[in-house]
């Protein structure tokens, strides 16, 4: 009986990467495998969503920063078209940001530019069944970030507000600097409070100097 499953069949696969022999050097690399076809080409990421919703592939391997568009933004356009097709990312930068703006963006996977022949062929059939695929260096860097404590952070006024408390004003004081109510003054008071886990003024102040959420007192 005939089947799609991906280990069955030729995958289909569209390439982009505004570096010319770096497309051609990958290309080279995936032509050895009789069970990967590359159908298409781009040097931007706006030639690539045009790729993937004319040619409709299994996988879009994809440059993060790339010209016209860049490889997060055609990976939002390719995951939210009407073909059912994957994009992995193949780039040289390994940054919390980079990854984090990909596998946001709907991006199964994201490789490294030093990933083997091996590697990228087998990383490409596991994107094509569905399996999020991640360099190992990645993989480390995402595992890392997940054990770190969640980042706190304060609105401008309430980091305003804190600071009239550090330069030692009273409620009414920061309001009048601020040109809030005093009411205002105490709300923006209590949330900090709650983000910091403190009870009182000084510890916020304290907590807040030591987390790096208010590096002075602010000018009076």
């Amino acid at each position: 009986m005939p089947t799609d499953s991906p280990a069955e069949r030729v995958l289909r696969i569209i390439l982009a990467d505004d570096h010319t022999v770096m497309r051609a050097g990958v290309a080279a690399l995936l032509a050895a495998d009789p069970g990967i076809e590359i159908i298409g080409e781009a040097d931007n990421g706006r030639q690539a969503v045009e790729l993937a919703e004319q040619l409709a592939p299994d996988v879009a391997l994809l440059d993060l920063r790339m010209p016209v568009m860049d490889g997060v933004d055609a990976t939002a356009r390719i995951v939210a078209g009407p073909a059912p097709t994957r994009v992995l990312i193949l780039t040289t930068y390994d940054t919390d940001a980079e990854i984090e703006r990909a596998v946001e963006a709907g991006a199964i996977g994201y490789l490294l530019k030093d990933t083997t022949q091996e590697q990228l062929t087998d990383a490409i059939r596991a994107a094509a069944r569905g399996e999020t695929v991640l360099a190992p260096r990645v993989a480390e860097r995402l595992v890392a970030r997940m054990r770190q404590p969640a980042r706190i952070a304060l609105t401008s006024r309430e980091a305003e507000v804190l600071g009239g408390v550090a330069d030692g004003l009273s409620n009414a004081e920061i309001g009048r600097r601020l040109v809030i109510a005093e009411a205002t003054v105490k709300t923006h008071l209590l949330r900090v409070f709650a983000k910091l886990d403190v009870n009182d003024r000084t510890h916020a102040v304290v907590t807040a100097l030591e987390r790096g959420l208010l590096t002075r007192p602010s000018a009076p």
